[in-house]
């Protein structure tokens, strides 16, 4: 019997597909071949070769501007504890902070499907306005497309943020070294389960809401006490595993993970249990992680607790000199996992 290897499908994309699949947009390897085999050559020269969320520049004459953009196509457009709105405007925010920046200014791009509702878009627009000023950002410029009915999707947003980093802030993966601690500012995995659950109707017994928040005031709590932050990263699209993976890669060194320590709220770990996820590739949209010399752990964890957003802030792992550019995690029996980046995305269209 000869076997039909054409007919045969597989549950994730190939790696050397020739058109592009939903998950060269999740964060993961698929993303990291885009950008390094098709957009990085294709720039060429005019390329930027430090590949952060957000570009930190020297200013002519002096001072430093970092500077970040980003788009999200979020399904649905509105989800448990937040919208595309105000996902957008964090987003941001969270991307210039992770520079050690202090957000000032934000554009926003709207690509409006024709038929969405009137209503949704000014509900949409009204929490971009809410959580931009309720993290000290001005929405300073932006524009307007509308596309036929069936080319797009409800509401697409596209934002740009610029902010400026204190004098003496280095914060970049370069800096991670061995001996650091990992920190992570609170639980994970909510917005990704937050998102599934609405989008296919699921009940978990309790209410699971997206936490979505700008934490620029943690970083600048964290920094303005003296905190020696080496490495920031808000995990979002491929979780903590994808954050820490990047990082471990960038730095050329090990990091390993406690699972003991992971602030895994008990009603993502069911839901992930049930759906066949790991909690570690999920995304959030209102942590980060943080990585600081060993002896200034407690600190920054004290500092970062005393804050309604950091209160579940936890210690999750160490860099070490071993197996560099892997992240593994250690088991509850003693055991170690090697966390890979994901190859997709779990959800896609998640931010």
């Amino acid at each position: 019997m000869s076997l039909d290897f054409e007919s045969w499908s597989c549950p994730l994309p190939l790696r050397d597909t020739p058109n592009i699949v939903l998950g060269h947009g999740g964060g993961g390897q698929l993303s990291a071949d885009l950008v390094g085999s098709l957009f990085l050559p294709s720039f060429g020269a005019a390329a930027s070769n430090d590949l952060g969320d957000a570009a930190v520049l020297e200013v002519p004459g002096g001072g430093r501007l970092a500077f970040s953009t980003d788009g999200y196509v979020v399904k649905p457009m509105f989800f448990p504890g937040g919208c595309i709105g105000d996902l957008a405007v964090n987003g941001t925010i969270n991307d210039l902070a992770m520079s050690g920046a202090r957000p000032l200014w934000m554009s926003t791009a709207f690509i409006l499907a024709e038929g969405t509702p009137m209503a949704e878009v000014g509900r949409i627009a009204e929490v971009m306005g809410q959580a931009a000023k309720a993290a000290g950002v001005q929405l300073v410029t932006g524009d307007t497309k509308v596309v036929d009915h069936g080319s797009g999707d409800g509401v697409y947003v596209t934002t740009a943020g610029i902010g400026v980093v204190p004098d003496g802030v280095d914060v970049h993966p370069r800096r991670t070294r061995p001996g650091d601690a990992v920190l992570i500012s609170g639980e994970i995995g909510l917005h990704g389960v937050a998102v599934m659950s609405q989008r296919e109707g699921l009940e978990f017994g309790t209410a699971i809401e997206s936490d979505t928040a700008a934490v620029n005031e943690l970083v600048s709590a964290l920094l303005d006490a003296g905190i020696d932050v080496h490495t920031m990263r808000d995990p979002t699209r491929g979780g903590v595993a994808a954050s820490t993976n990047e990082i471990a890669a960038a730095a050329g060194v090990g990091i390993e993970l406690d699972e003991r320590a992971l602030p895994i709220p008990q009603e993502v770990s069911d839901a992930c249990g049930l759906l066949g996820l790991d909690p570690l590739q999920v995304a959030n949209e209102g942590k980060f992680l943080a990585f600081v010399p060993q002896e200034q752990a407690d600190e920054a964890l004290a500092i970062l607790r005393a804050m309604p957003l950091g209160a579940r802030a936890q210690q999750i792992g160490r860099v070490i000199d071993d197996h560099p550019g892997v992240v593994v995690a250690r088991t509850g029996l003693g055991a170690t996992r090697v966390i890979g980046l994901p190859l997709g995305e779990q959800l896609p269209r998640i931010c």
